[in-house]
């Protein structure tokens, strides 16, 4: 594929570059595209047998896969053997200290689509549950091990050999208590009066856009985007260590677009020198990337990083999901099967809720629905009722039932005026307005939704049945099936009509306990009841 920026001089590229981004919203979309591809054609060309290594292997993998290049089949199978011959020959122990090994294989094989809790038959995963080796390196142990876990939205592995069990609130708490007094990061001070690397802090940011939603988190993302915006250098770019380098600029690049902050922000341009400007003048006619301006250093590392930073950007562009956000990953290895996110009808506006921290309350320890209360709760699904209680044997309002379906789903809250009785200033109109619009709720009759009513479980059921039919699980049953379900509950009669087809659909999905000797619809359903039903739909959707 022809690259638009092959071009002589870096004043004509940094000419032409400024054309381009003076149009709003980057009108040479497509020219990038194309450029993504040109360094994608080097970088396949260069590195023929990726190794497991952190050049000429994880890098150049993960930046391939990204790109949306045409890759052969046969080098995603290749690289998938020898990490499994690399793996089997280590027996699973990557390294005995530096755990950004296991992170950066993790990140890679989710980018092809690979199942890095069975490889070779060694999960390895589980070493990121080690909270204390995990940080031995610095700060790049929590960092990787944040981005790699968030990669694939894998649960916390359980380490039962670790001192401390981790949890991924571990690692935010980690690299928040490491923020200096400039704002950024370095490899190895924690607080203080060091001198901040941009390198460090452009990942850090990587690792923390995935909890902004925890507000000492956005406090501390936001003085590190200060440090950032006042050390960039007049040309667009950064230096560490006294070296203006291409490695710098793209760190910050992969940050600033894992945030969703525009690279044009005007933050981050310093006379008219943008931050993909800077990028771009570092790479060379045949789509590899320099080091140094002057043509120092390892141009190997260089090209790698540049790649999937010209990616990050791209994807930014249009759109798509982050770099290291995969919840669109193609399988690309033959033979390997791994569970994919969502199912085939799923909805295109229903989305996979990342963990945004891990969460529990005093009153539900060991509690038989502990599990599926704190997997909402640390996704920010359901709240808890304040002084670390969640109240499980509470009632719900039909409002409050609304907005956790609705974020349950990752959906966006947009209010309608649709119900005479939900004010648009209300707290939950949002919710209630989308989940009235995908058809979840129905209102109470006489243009009313009755939001402060509480919620029965006949109601429950019929509505986390819709949420499921949006997830792409088929709802509908014929009346036999209806009957052999709910005949063996002894006050199955007791069901209204309009509800036996949900209640059904939930006892037959297991969203309901089949062990329950009664139905009992008309009763108020419990939170904890509640948290149950849903951990258990999105389970079964593909969306945990």
């Amino acid at each position: 594929m022809k690259t638009v920026f092959k071009l002589g001089t870096g004043f004509l590229l940094a000419f032409m570059l400024l054309l381009s981004l003076s149009v709003p919203a980057f009108a040479a979309e497509t020219d990038l595209t194309a450029t993504v591809h040109g360094s994608a054609k080097y970088m396949l060309n260069t590195v023929r047998e990726p190794q497991v290594g952190s050049v000429g292997g994880e890098w150049a993998v993960i930046g391939l896969a990204r790109s949306g290049y045409d890759v052969p089949q046969k080098y995603w199978d290749d690289y998938y053997a020898t990490v499994e011959d690399y793996v089997e020959e280590h027996k699973g122990n990557l390294h005995d200290k530096k755990y950004t090994e296991y992170s950066r294989l993790i990140v890679a094989l989710t980018a092809i689509g690979a199942d890095p809790s069975d490889v070779a038959g060694y999960n390895l995963l589980t070493p990121l549950g080690d909270f204390d080796k995990t940080i031995w390196q610095g700060i790049n142990g929590p960092i990787w091990a944040l981005i790699a876990l968030d990669a694939g939205n894998y649960d916390m592995p359980r380490n039962q050999n670790a001192k401390t069990q981790a949890t991924r609130q571990m690692y935010v708490d980690e690299i928040l208590a490491r923020q200096l007094n400039d704002g950024g990061w370095n490899l190895t001070d924690k607080g203080g009066a060091g001198q901040s690397d941009p390198d460090i802090t452009g990942m850090a940011l990587q690792a923390l856009a995935g909890y902004q939603s925890q507000p000492e988190v956005k406090a501390t993302i936001d003085r590190a985007l200060d440090y950032l915006s006042t050390t960039q250098e007049s040309n667009g770019g950064y230096a560490s260590h006294n070296t203006s380098s291409s490695e710098s600029v793209v760190q910050v690049i992969v940050g600033l677009c894992a945030l969703g902050i525009d690279l044009n922000d005007a933050r981050f341009v310093k006379n008219g020198h943008t931050l993909l400007e800077n990028l771009l003048s570092y790479r060379q006619d045949n789509g590899s990337f320099l080091h140094t301006s002057a043509g120092n250093g390892d141009s190997q590392m260089a090209s790698e990083q540049g790649l999937y930073g010209l990616v990050a950007a791209e994807r930014a562009a249009a759109g798509k999901s982050a770099l290291y956000h995969m919840d669109d990953v193609t399988i690309h290895v033959t033979g390997v099967t791994v569970e994919t996110i969502g199912l085939p009808g799923k909805h295109a506006d229903v989305k996979p809720v990342p963990v945004s921290g891990s969460v529990s309350f005093a009153d539900v320890a060991g509690h038989a629905n502990q599990k599926a209360i704190e997997a909402l709760a640390s996704r920010g699904i359901i709240n808890g009722k304040g002084d670390n209680r969640f109240d499980p044997n509470a009632t719900m309002t039909r409002a409050e039932f609304a907005a956790i379906v609705v974020r349950a789903l990752g959906m966006t809250p947009k209010a309608t005026d649709a119900f005479t009785d939900v004010s648009s200033d209300a707290w939950y109109a949002g919710y209630v307005g989308t989940a009235y619009s995908y058809g979840i709720i129905t209102g109470a009759g006489n243009g009313r939704f009755n939001p402060d009513g509480t919620i029965t479980r006949q109601e429950a059921a019929v509505m986390v049945a819709r949420a499921a039919k949006l997830c792409g699980m088929d709802t509908q049953l014929e009346n036999y099936e209806i009957l052999n379900v709910l005949a063996q509950f002894t006050d199955y009669v007791t069901i209204a009509q309009w509800a036996q087809e949900g209640v059904a659909f939930c006892y037959g999905e297991d969203i309901l306990n089949q062990s329950d000797l009664n139905v009992e619809p008309a009763r108020a359903i419990l939170r904890c009841e509640i948290a149950e039903m849903l951990y258990r739909m999105l389970g079964s959707a593909k969306l945990l």
